[in-house]
């Protein structure tokens, strides 16, 4: 008769810990390998000769991901542990890597492990893809504002109302500034200029994609989501499927309000942010441009910003959206309030840029 092993894995950059328990909680084998395709090939090899193999990961930024794909390529059981769940771990005051890996095996032996949800490979590589356009974005308006920054510096202002205009451009380019800052601007100019180029690039390859992804074609018939706002949704929710209900996916973005409760005494507070930064972000952004063009959207932005101001408008309108987005794919609808001119000029930018890519 076959031995049911749990094995639970601490993966770090370099190597991996692992620690083998048996159904009776013994440890059966320790072990550290290094986080290479030899070392994972490595260790797999050590439990194929099980008749039943589960092995629990914690997920540690994107470290995980080949070892995991690894495991269930080769037909083991594989289950993505949440590290802030995970607290038996978190909270220890004696912590190595081999007790980690112990407690892992142990809770995955319990039953006690809070998994992650994991998507598949190919939508990983889409999500990669995506959050990398979210990065290169992030870089270019640190450099937009550094540039900011030194005209306050020098108390000049652009001549044209859009700095980084063409003609707003060609004006930085011709300021005669101290050798220091000018060597500044002149940098921070080149290396806008490749952000500008890089970002296009991936844009027309998330648009690429988009155009086969049946999920894009419903979203963008929503107000201030485009094709980019659309595949961050996609990428990010996986399959609709995952939840059960509109609450479910606005709580897993951390977009549902805290509750406060103490004796009969209930509160209210404020959104937990315990959830999807990415879905929270883009949504906060699609709320910022619907309520210009959507009077629904709008009427309920005004309805909460005469009470609680526009921060606090703003997330009640990305709540909102967010629980629309729910139904849309839920039923395979477009948007109710849909303005068909807008979907169509969205749809063929969309067009456009893929053929670029």
């Amino acid at each position: 008769m076959g031995r049911m092993m749990y094995v639970g894995v601490d993966v770090h950059k370099n190597f991996c810990q692992s620690a083998m328990m048996d159904d009776a909680g013994h440890i059966v084998k320790e072990d550290r390998f290094p986080n290479t395709d030899e070392g994972i090939q490595s260790f797999i090899s050590r439990l194929v000769g099980f008749d039943d193999v589960r092995v629990v990961l914690e997920s540690t930024g994107s470290l995980w991901m080949k070892l995991y794909d690894a495991i269930e390529e080769h037909g083991l059981e594989a289950v993505l542990s949440n590290p802030y769940k995970t607290r038996l771990i978190a909270e220890a005051r004696i912590k190595t890597d081999k007790l980690d890996a112990r407690i892992l095996a142990h809770l995955l032996r319990a039953d006690l492990i809070p998994r992650c949800y994991v998507p598949s490979k190919e939508i990983r590589e889409v999500r990669s893809l995506v959050r990398h356009r979210v990065k290169l974005s992030k870089t270019r308006t640190e450099i937009k504002n550094r540039i900011h920054a030194l005209l306050d510096k020098h108390r000049l202002k652009a001549p044209c109302s859009e700095l980084f205009s063409k003609e707003g451009l060609e004006w930085l380019k011709s300021l005669k500034l101290s050798s220091i800052d000018d060597a500044v601007l002149k940098s921070d100019l080149v290396v806008l200029k490749a952000l500008d180029e890089q970002i296009g690039y991936v844009e027309s390859k998330i648009a690429s994609i988009a155009l086969k992804d049946p999920n894009v074609e419903l979203l963008i018939t929503m107000p201030g989501i485009d094709f980019y706002s659309a595949m961050v949704l996609s990428s990010e929710m996986g399959s609709i499927e995952r939840f059960s209900t509109d609450k479910k996916l606005v709580a897993w973005a951390g977009m549902a309000p805290s509750l406060l409760q103490s004796g009969d005494v209930l509160r209210v507070g404020r959104i937990t942010k315990e959830g999807n930064k990415m879905v929270r972000w883009i949504m906060v952004q699609a709320a910022l441009n619907a309520i210009r063009s959507d009077a629904r959207l709008r009427e309920l932005y005004e309805r909460y910003s005469s009470r609680k101001g526009h921060h606090k408008a703003i997330i009640a309108v990305a709540h909102e959206m967010l629980r629309i987005v729910w139904f849309m794919l839920k039923r395979r609808e477009p948007y109710r309030g849909e303005d068909k001119r807008l979907s169509l000029r969205k749809h063929n930018r969309m067009c456009r840029l893929a053929l670029d890519g």
